[in-house]
């Protein structure tokens, strides 16, 4: 059996595994999927602080929710925990190194009949340096609030497609 031969039989043997599989694309039927419809019900409950606006904004991109309160099914709430850790002590007692960590637990509700969907948690952190300037370490510290935000949104919004797949009725 020549090369080809054989890469051609490997692949047709590979499809044809591939196509007994339960994989199915998360985003099938593209922006009049189910994923994406239900995605698109979804408003953003009010998050409080700097925080909170910067992840509102973050998950409305995601979503497309923004002024969407009209067709909304479902309410997304969120609550942040921002948090920033020095350490990395040098002798005169002075921080060198900081940890800036958001978590946010949020909540799927159901605006017709008031149930809890979906409860659960998503979070990151990221290292800082702290530098002799006070600006530059301010920036970097929101920096890495707003790299945390973009991370922890799509986090919340990787899971409540998920949730919405498997909520979805078969088709």
């Amino acid at each position: 059996m020549t090369r080809s031969a054989a890469l051609a039989l490997y692949a047709a043997l590979a499809l044809a595994a591939l196509g007994g599989c339960s994989l199915r694309p998360l985003y099938a039927g593209g922006s009049s999927g189910t994923v994406a419809t239900t995605l698109g019900e979804v408003t953003i409950g009010p998050i409080e602080g700097q925080a909170g606006w910067l992840m509102r904004n973050k998950l409305a991109e995601r979503l497309g929710a923004a002024g969407s309160a009209a067709r909304a099914r479902y309410r997304l709430d969120v609550t942040l925990d921002d948090n920033i850790t020095a350490f990395g002590i040098r002798g005169d007692r002075a921080a060198t190194r900081e940890r800036r960590t958001l978590r946010a637990r949020y909540q799927l509700v159901d605006l017709r009949t008031g149930l809890t969907l979906l409860d659960a948690t998503a979070g990151s952190d990221a290292g800082i340096d702290i530098v002799s300037s006070t600006y530059a370490t301010i920036a970097a510290e929101q920096t890495a609030l707003e790299q945390l935000s973009d991370e922890v949104a799509d986090q919340i919004v990787a899971r409540l497609a998920l949730y919405a797949s498997r909520a979805a009725p078969p088709q």
